[in-house]
């Protein structure tokens, strides 16, 4: 933990606390103590701020950009994909859980573009592992041999 202080005057054009509101935003706070001091000349406020100085990262920060998957996607692919969805929707709605709960959309990205489709093929892509196969994969499995017109799995 480190300590940094700051002292704002009352007349201050704004920039003394522009400069404090960056390094806090910059930094990881974990306590702020303020009081006003005041003199025969003037009066500021001071603060005293503890820190972490690694920065850490923002709610924001963190959030994958947003991918829009018929820019991604060749036609035949996106098309799929598009069906992978209405399915999951289906799924959601009957399980009373969000639609990414049961597959995120690169995960059904991933499961568009497989060649051909097997439980140990779902669980080679990231973020899909035994379960979500074991309670989601026959329907998706099926779902997507029947868009591509073979026969599904027993």
């Amino acid at each position: 933990m480190q300590i940094k202080l700051f002292t704002i005057p009352i007349s201050d054009n704004g920039s003394s606390l522009e400069e404090m509101n960056r390094f806090l935003r910059g930094n990881k706070v974990l306590e702020v103590e303020k009081q006003l001091v005041k003199n025969q000349n003037c009066a500021n406020w001071c603060f005293c701020v503890s820190y972490i100085s690694v920065p850490y990262q923002t709610a924001t920060s963190g959030k994958k950009q947003k991918v829009d998957y018929i820019n991604v996607l060749d036609e035949p692919t996106f098309k799929l994909f598009s069906k992978l969805r209405e399915q999951r929707k289906k799924i959601a709605t009957e399980e009373g859980i969000p639609a990414y709960a049961v597959f995120t959309d690169e995960e059904l990205a991933n499961i568009a573009r497989l060649p051909e489709i097997k439980p140990e093929k779902l669980i080679g892509i990231k973020g899909i592992g035994d379960k979500k196969v074991e309670k989601f994969g026959k329907r998706i499995i099926d779902m997507f041999l029947s868009v591509s017109k073979a026969e599904p799995i027993k």
